[in-house]
């Protein structure tokens, strides 16, 4: 009898344990264990080129986000600090709610929605819904759309902003940007839309094509951490300044999206 309550009491040890665990970790102070560990874990992406891609050469994360997180975690932890990356999709905010990840840096558009689950640092890029056309194309902007056929991802942002600018375009919706980009070469639409830093890559992968009209939305992307994580927030912030201050902000940029044709750096270096 005794063995038998022993074996019951044995999963509730673990069950307490558990919750203890859970309990400690969600009023820990994030950036004091990054301090202290030298060491950040980023959430990001690895299907978003010029942002974060995966090499299929190397098997590494690579793009201007992984380039920043890596810049950001020096200025923040000195030259011993190190990063390292966990892919986010649809995941975010629950694999920073869990805290698998220290802080999200993957093409997060700052809502009003977002802001209510997760704390934002300052924006790090000036995202926007842009337009992607051939270069032989007569569309010069978002106006131009009304009464002509436009593509767009489903759920994104840019099916409201094209309405918003152009009541009278149509759109097209697709499931992901491959089968958007096919059917703009098949000429079912005259325009692609999305944001301009993601319109960027697209442009940089098909030749022939360029981004016109600069954005005609505002939708930047920011750093996301925990709800209450207010001084991995704050240390963030000052980081990035650093790095705007020091060049290396500019440096990035210029190094993923100069030469990209229609995408004017001119509205995102600092």
């Amino acid at each position: 009898m005794k063995k038998l309550r022993k074996y019951l009491f044995l999963p509730l040890l673990v069950l307490l344990a558990f919750t203890l665990s859970a309990c400690g970790h969600k009023d820990q102070n994030v950036y004091q264990k990054v301090e202290a560990n030298k060491h950040i874990v980023w959430g990001v992406r690895a299907d978003t080129r010029l942002f974060g891609l995966t090499n299929v050469k190397t098997g590494k994360i690579e793009g201007f986000e992984m380039d920043l997180a890596k810049a950001l975690t020096k200025q923040m932890l000195g030259k011993k600090g190190t990063a390292s990356f966990v892919t986010t999709a649809n995941t975010r905010i629950p694999l920073l709610k869990n805290g698998n990840v220290d802080a999200v840096l993957a093409t997060m558009t700052i809502t009003p929605e977002r802001a209510k689950q997760v704390t934002f640092s300052k924006p790090y890029f000036p995202a926007g819904s842009s337009l992607l056309v051939p270069n032989n194309s007569k569309i010069t902007n978002v106006k131009d759309l009304n009464n002509k056929t436009v593509l767009a991802v489903k759920g994104t942002t840019a099916v409201d902003d094209v309405h918003k600018s152009a009541p009278k375009a149509r759109v097209l919706q697709y499931d992901d940007y491959g089968q958007a980009m096919s059917a703009l070469k098949a000429n079912q639409g005259v325009a692609l839309t999305t944001d301009n830093g993601l319109l960027a890559g697209i442009a940089q992968e098909n030749k022939g094509y360029k981004l016109v009209g600069g954005v005609y939305s505002d939708a930047p992307y920011g750093i996301a951490v925990n709800k209450g994580q207010t001084e991995m927030a704050d240390h963030i912030n000052k980081a990035l300044k650093q790095l705007q201050a020091n060049g290396t902000y500019n440096r990035l940029i210029k190094k993923w999206f100069a030469g990209i044709p229609g995408f004017s750096l001119k509205g995102v270096l600092k």
